[in-house]
């Protein structure tokens, strides 16, 4: 999976924001001159005034990123107020910066980026602010905040805190429990932060140790032959944490090939096949810990309610926040029903 920085705002669930219902009515106190709360212009799924929004992602190289590219589609054919104008997608930082412009030159009314590479693409962020066009800032996030109007993404430290917690409590009781750890890319941020996550919350299970760590680059291929390695080195532990479900799609090959099934495994991302293989619960993956691609329909209904100069359905406010970090749910046997539509291929 490519870079994705985190950035920590308002908590927000994996449900997409902006359909939600007006707020609740005002007080017997209010003066006449103010508006009364249920009067706060809120999104909701009424048509209203026309909004033209051009999409740019990276090239959909990666079953995380076609997700994306599927959820902003298919939130636009949501709305019959929603014209929405997409990029072919691409990882050229030029190449991506060309297609932003021409959305800018095509006078859209909202953009929604995620970037290829954030910092190299915050010029043409700041061009389409200037130019009066409302940026929303998906996942990878620009060099400063007068890029955006409003960040919406994932929690990667949160991932890996969650994923922690989750094999913490599920090995509580047993002594000298030992973990291990197949990352991501080591030279992206976000694998620092989700290993920093996982590493914080084994704090509080003295009884557990991480005995290894291994890298691998988000790949089916490489987290196969990662897991191998992990496998040939650690004869005995009772838990994995794998950070991306696609490498985990290897990393399971493996497994099953050594003929392992002593230990725990939990993922990372929330693909389909890792929701069937938990809901189905023959085999070591127990549960996966989301980074949602919901996002990018909850960056459609942003900028639909920024277009419209609307708030946020639920929220007191008139403008829509800031910053947008979606939680980092656990999936499990117990819950993969409700995710199951969310997974990715």
């Amino acid at each position: 999976m490519p870079e994705f920085t985190s950035r920590r705002g308002l908590l927000f669930g994996t449900a997409a924001v902006g359909a939600g219902a007006f707020l609740a009515g005002c007080t017997s106190n209010e003066s006449k001159d103010e508006p009364a709360a249920n009067d706060q212009p809120a999104a909701d799924d009424k048509p209203g005034k026309q909004v033209t929004i051009g999409f740019a992602g990276p090239q959909a190289d990666h079953g995380w990123l076609n997700a994306i590219n599927d959820n902003a589609k298919s939130r636009a054919k949501k709305y019959s107020d929603v014209t929405l104008e997409i990029t072919e997608g691409s990882n050229d930082t030029a190449q991506q910066i060309g297609q932003i412009e021409t959305l800018i030159n095509k006078k859209v009314d909202v953009l929604v980026i995620l970037p290829a590479d954030g910092k190299a693409l915050t010029q043409v962020g700041l061009k389409a602010m200037r130019a009066g066009i409302p940026v929303i800032n998906l996942d990878r996030i620009f060099n400063t905040p007068q890029a955006y109007r409003c960040w919406i993404g994932g929690d990667n430290y949160g991932m890996g805190l969650n994923a922690g917690h989750y094999i913490g409590e599920k090995l509580k009781g047993k002594s000298d429990a030992k973990v291990i750890e197949l990352a991501g890319l080591d030279n992206l941020e976000l694998t620092k932060q989700r290993t920093q996550g996982f590493d914080d919350a084994l704090k509080n299970y003295p009884n557990i140790k991480k005995v290894a760590r291994q890298a691998a680059e988000f790949t089916v291929e490489s987290g196969q032959s990662k897991m191998s390695q992990l496998l040939q080195a650690q004869s005995k532990f009772d838990a994995l944490w794998n950070h991306d479900d696609d490498q985990g799609v290897g990393a399971l090959r493996a497994i099953e090939q050594a003929g392992r099934d002593d230990f725990l495994m939990v993922g990372g991302a929330g693909a389909l096949s890792a929701f069937q293989a938990i809901k189905k619960g023959d085999g070591v993956l127990k549960a996966t810990v989301l980074y949602p691609p919901t996002m990018a329909a909850s960056a459609i209904d942003l900028a639909r309610a920024l277009g419209q100069g609307k708030g946020v359905g639920g929220m007191a406010e008139f403008e829509i926040p800031a910053s947008i970090t979606l939680y980092s749910a656990v999936v499990d046997k117990d819950n993969v029903d409700q995710y199951m539509s969310t997974g990715f291929q």
